[in-house]
């Protein structure tokens, strides 16, 4: 029972460290407890214990998907509990290979494991993350820490796996800490702890405060999430898409600059002749260049026809400039995968669409600089954001419709992560999202501009360019890989080089 409740409590701690209620001081001991559990049980048992503590924490900070599947995929109570749990016994099979190796690493010494357990767990969130299809990296440890100002600005150089790494070495200093009780384990502790305390704080009054020369207006259109829609669904909403078009033509007129729809649940399409003319109606009348979301389509011949969920940028004169089609498409939100074998998911893509995945990372251009646009789910893959910067992008877009997760805490989520995107490539980053959370975030990390969830409105926010590659946009993913390096080798090495049990320190 004290296992249980300390491989339980471990999920349950690490949860509240993300939003919401984001307690993020929860994430430098969350761990602890699971690592005690692991280190002094055997390794199945440690496989097990890890499993549970997974299933806690996913099933707290995931629970929000049930309400999608329910609500939006048009799956029975059984249906989306079982795709949930499916996703929840993924995700938990990767904590329970963290604490499976780090019990393995034992056989070098309870100090050994405790040392090389960050690396393990850095390498598993690539794993994660890297995963064919069902890739998920959706709160990897770091996003938990993430808003302090001074800390996140490591990223540049190592991605949030960095922050992940220093978040998970913390925890086993504190375990290694209190299990002596005296001596080096406890300086070193105490010295960590001032590192990070005088790095976050004051630190955090060190970092820049760029001022952005350039206007964008990022429309917050609230359209109510439908998975269907009717013929005449313009003509029933004509009142609302009115609303729309003289929120933003008013917008650019005050100030021309840039115009940006998100991603939207409705059937906008420049092949779409009544869209087509009112997106060139914005972008003439607010004299500003135009970005929206829209679907596209191919018609490739003696092919069905295939869906693109893009984004489109007019310029003042009403020509198109610019598309992008999403690469990364959304498993069971997109598109279906295993599509023979996982039937009874079929409904989740009924009305939203089996989309195709884009092939090619688009760069734009806007006076005074380039940009590039990343379409709502692609913003939690570090390596794919990087990979516009590193092709020159001097400006992030995300559009996103977040309708889908309601008022739930997917919101806040959502924008934790997308955050850290503009701190890994120092670039300023608009975020237009359908219903919230519409911002604009600094290449530091500030959030410079916010609109609440659940309104229509236009936010107006200052941005700029910038040029140049950080580290993490040149090198990618090196420190996971690296640390998984260090993994294997810790493995092999605990068993070949160390090859007997350890029981002791």
């Amino acid at each position: 029972m004290k296992r249980f409740a300390l491989a339980a409590g471990s999920g349950v701690l690490l949860a509240l460290a993300f939003p919401e209620p984001h307690w993020s001081l929860l994430a430098w001991v969350a761990l602890v407890p699971l690592l005690a559990v692991a280190l002094e049980v055997r390794p199945t048992a440690a496989f097990g214990w890890g499993f549970l503590q997974g299933a806690v924490f996913y099933g707290i900070t995931l629970q929000w998907l049930f309400t999608f599947f329910r609500g939006y995929g048009g799956m029975t109570v059984w249906e989306s509990a079982g795709v949930l749990g499916l996703m929840v016994a993924v995700l938990s099979a990767f904590t329970g290979a963290y604490t499976l190796g780090v019990r393995a690493m034992r056989r070098a010494g309870f100090g050994w494991a405790l040392a090389l357990s960050p690396f393990l767990w850095t390498a598993l969130e690539l794993g994660r993350t890297r995963m064919p299809v069902i890739g998920f990296p959706w709160n990897l440890l770091g996003y938990a820490v993430s808003d302090h100002l001074g800390l996140v600005q490591m990223v540049t150089v190592t991605g949030i796996y960095g922050l992940s790494f220093v978040v998970a070495g913390y925890n086993a200093l504190v375990l290694w800490a209190w299990r002596e009780r005296r001596g080096r384990p406890v300086w070193a502790w105490a010295g960590a702890t001032a590192a990070l305390l005088l790095a976050g704080f004051v630190g955090g009054r060190l970092v820049p405060k760029p001022q952005g020369r350039y206007t964008a207006h990022l429309i917050q259109l609230n359209l109510a999430p439908k998975t269907e829609y009717s013929a005449d669904w313009d003509v029933r909403h004509a009142a609302e898409l009115h609303a729309l078009d003289a929120l933003s033509i008013a917008a650019g007129q005050a100030a021309p600059g840039l115009v940006i729809w998100p991603e939207a649940p409705a059937p906008f399409s420049m092949q779409d002749p009544a869209f087509a003319a009112r997106a060139r109606k914005i972008a003439r009348e607010s004299r500003s260049d135009f970005l929206a979301g829209v679907d596209e389509y191919s018609y490739p011949p003696g092919q069905a026809a295939q869906a693109y969920n893009s984004a489109v940028m007019l310029d003042p004169a009403g020509q198109q400039t610019f598309r992008y089609d999403k690469i990364h498409l959304v498993p069971f939100g997109e598109y279906v995968p295993w599509r023979k074998w996982l039937t009874f998911a079929g409904p989740l893509i009924g009305g939203i669409g089996d989309f195709t995945p884009g092939t090619r990372r688009a760069i734009g251009r806007l006076p005074g600089g380039t940009f590039a646009v990343f379409i709502c789910y692609e913003a939690v893959f570090p390596n794919e954001v990087r990979q516009f910067a590193e092709r020159g992008a001097d400006l992030l877009i995300n559009i996103s419709d977040d309708g889908w997760y309601g008022r739930s805490e997917a919101l806040e989520q959502h924008v934790n992560m997308a955050r850290v995107r503009a701190v890994e490539n120092r670039r300023w980053l608009l975020r237009d999202t359908n219903t919230g959370i519409t911002l604009v975030v600094d290449p530091y990390g500030r959030i410079r501009a916010r609109l609440a969830a659940g309104t229509r409105a236009a936010l107006t926010a200052s941005y700029d360019f910038r040029s140049g590659r950080t580290p993490y946009a040149r090198w990618g993913d090196w420190l996971p890989k690296l640390a998984a390096l260090v993994s294997c080798l810790a493995l092999a090495w605990s068993f070949a080089g160390r090859g007997r049990p350890s029981q002791g320190k």
